[in-house]
Parts: structure tokens; sequence; C-alpha cells
């Protein structure tokens, strides 16, 4: 016999969140529905009448679940052709989460998605829980089977890898327009100088093709190194053309609360550029051309109103 009506809402109601924890955990929103619909199984497995807090129940029950694919996913990002970046969301996307506090906006950031790789599955799990569902850290002990002081450790030991020593600058959605603008007008002048000046003298670019685009493995480092790779991007050419099946429609817009550059091909997402922006300039430029890990945001580009076409290549 399947779950009652009620208990089938209660979990509905409850998805959102769990999505939104997830995609945090796991970089990917294909990872995270997959989570999800699997915390779904086991709760319709459940004896639901016994469980006295759902909410924790199932927080639990995924968050060991994303901690197990986290395990596996380091294995298999040891094959992955070519750099490994997360899945961009596109503004508007319900699994970005809560975006009420500062926390939360940084927390599903472009720029500490990236970073969040770096940490242990453990650490990621306290990090999330605390810093964007502001859990507690008796309650993420009992989640995560941890003391609360080694909750309190975990968490302090991942804040600091998360800092980075960057501070990151918080943008609204006409300041990231218009830093797009900006940085499309100085990719496409034919000249490094002007992408130079916006960049850092440390400034980093990397993309991730997933062996199915064309995406350059090793970062490119440094201002004038990335302003000349950039230059090149954004020029116009029938062998680009050719790999993404039309001229690609350049569009200005936000992913995971960042500028983002998003390139359209008759309606279908090719790639998503984030720029992480710091008080000194940017500092990152992050390509995502990997056909996988844009079919989301295809989805959404489809049902939303996304301004004019500012270029096309």
């Amino acid at each position: 016999m399947g779950l009652i009506t009620s208990d089938v809402d209660r979990f509905e109601a409850a998805r959102p969140r769990l999505e939104a924890i997830a995609y945090r955990l796991l970089g990917s929103s294909g990872e995270a529905e997959d989570a999800v619909q699997e915390t779904f199984l086991r709760w319709q497995a459940a004896d639901v009448a016994r469980i006295e807090t759902p909410e924790a129940w199932l927080t639990k029950v995924l968050t060991n679940l994303c901690l197990n694919q986290l395990t596996s996913a380091r294995a298999r990002r040891e094959t992955y052709v070519g750099a490994w970046l997360p899945e961009p969301l596109l503004a508007g996307d319900p699994m970005l989460g809560p975006a009420d506090t500062v926390e939360q906006r940084e927390s599903v950031s472009y720029a500490v998605l990236v970073l969040l790789e770096r940490l242990s599955p453990n650490e990621r799990a306290v990090y999330v829980l605390r810093e964007a569902f502001d859990y507690t850290h008796r309650e993420i002990s009992e989640l995560l089977d941890l003391t609360e002081a080694a909750s309190q450790q975990i968490f302090h030991r991942a804040k600091k890898h998360v800092a980075d020593g960057k501070a990151r600058t918080e943008i609204d959605e006409a300041a990231a327009r218009r830093i797009v603008e900006e940085f499309l007008a100085a990719a496409t002048s034919g000249r490094t100088e002007p992408l130079v000046r916006l960049l850092t003298q440390d400034a980093v670019s990397i993309g991730d093709g997933g062996g199915k685009v064309p995406a350059r493995a090793k970062a490119f480092e440094g201002a004038l190194a990335v302003a000349t790779f950039l230059r090149g991007l954004f020029k116009p050419s029938p062998s680009k053309r050719a790999y993404v099946g039309g001229a690609p429609d350049i569009y200005a817009t936000t992913a995971n609360g960042g500028p983002a550059v998003v390139a359209v091909v008759d309606g279908r997402v090719v790639g998503i550029t984030c720029l992480e922006v710091t008080a000194e300039g940017i500092v990152a430029v992050r390509s995502q051309v990997n056909p996988d890990k844009l079919v989301r945001a295809t989805a959404l580009w489809a049902a939303g109103d996304h301004g004019d076409c500012l270029y096309t290549l």
C-alpha cells in the first residue's frame, strides 16, 4: 500500500528545501533530483506514523545519500575529461534555495560551489547545513552522527577554506548586468587591453566541456593570458558555430546570484560563463559548456524573460 495523500503532500512540501540542500552538496541539479527521489522512496517505505520529526528524518536521509554520492563522485571525477565545474543555475531557479541572508546567498554563489569541491564530504555537509540552512550544531550533530564539538570544529575549518582570502563582492541584478555589458564590450573589442583593465593580476579562466565540447583542461592564469584567451573566445568563427550548431546569441544575466554571460542557439543554452568579482576586479572567469550540465538552464531559459541579445558570435 502506498503513502496516504497527506504523507505525500508532507514530502512534497519539503521537496524544495531538500533539492536546495542536495544541489549545494552535489553541485549538480540532476544528481540533486536523484538524491531527493531516493529520499522519497525511503520515506515511502518507512513507517511514517512513527517518525516524530519528519523534517529532520528527511534531511538526515538526504544528507547521508549525498555524502555517499560525494565519496563516489570523487572517484568518478578522476576520470572526468578536462576540468570539472559545478552546474550553474540561472536566476529564478527554485533549486537555488533561500537567499534572505548574505550567508545564504554566498553559500550558493558559483565561486563558493567551486571552493566546496576542495572540502571533504563531511566538511561540505556541515558548512551547507549551518551556513545556508541555519541548522544548529546540535541538530547537525544528530543529522551526521557527530558530537556537537566536532560539528563546530568541522564548520570552522570548512569556513576557513571557503573564505580563501578573497573578499567577494555582493552584486545586485542591475550591477551584474552592467558588469557583463562592460565585460562583453571589452571581450569583443578585438584588443586585450580593455580586458586586462577589468581583470585582477591573478585572474584565472577555466572551462568545463566534459569531453563533449572543446574546453582547455588547464586554467589560464594571469590577466594577460586570460585576456588573450577571451579575446579569441569571443571572436566569431565558422568552427565555433559548427560546434554549437549555429551563431550563439549572447545575453547578460545572473547565475548563482552573480554576473553571468549566457550563449544561446535556437533557444538552447550552449554556454554559461560565470564572473567572480571582487573590489579589485574580475578574479575568475568560469565557463560551463558541457551540454549535460545545461539542460536545466535551457528549460528555465525557455520559460523566462531574459532581455535583449547583446551580441551574436
